[in-house]
Parts: structure tokens; sequence; C-alpha cells
């Protein structure tokens, strides 16, 4: 993760399947101060993101 966060990527998702099987996205936000990732969103079920673009996503149908 930080070299995407050197390379200076805004934006980067991680998609893990829990131990129940259920899939988990993480998302995180550079902060271009730092060129570090802060916490952003977590997802289960359905993905309502807004950054860095409007999308709605039901993981269980993936």
């Amino acid at each position: 993760m930080d070299q995407y966060a050197k390379a200076g990527i805004p934006f980067h998702w991680r998609v893990e399947q829990a131990a129940t099987g259920v899939p988990i996205v993480y998302t995180y936000v550079l902060d271009p101060a730092t060129r570090t990732y802060r916490d952003g969103e977590m997802f289960t079920g359905v993905i309502k993101a807004a950054a860095p673009f409007t999308i709605t996503a039901d993981l269980g149908a993936l």
C-alpha cells in the first residue's frame, strides 16, 4: 500500500473475504500532505460510495 501512496494514487480499496464467507471492502483515501492513506469506509453487503465516483454494487451478487 505504501507504494500506491508514494505514487500519489488517491484511492485504494482492499477486498477480503471474512471467515463467514462474506465479502468485505475497505477503502482508503490518500492524504496528499503526508502521502499516507487514512481509513475510509468499510462495506459489507452493498457498496454505496461517492468517491472516487458514485457506485452502488451488491457484493453478494458478484
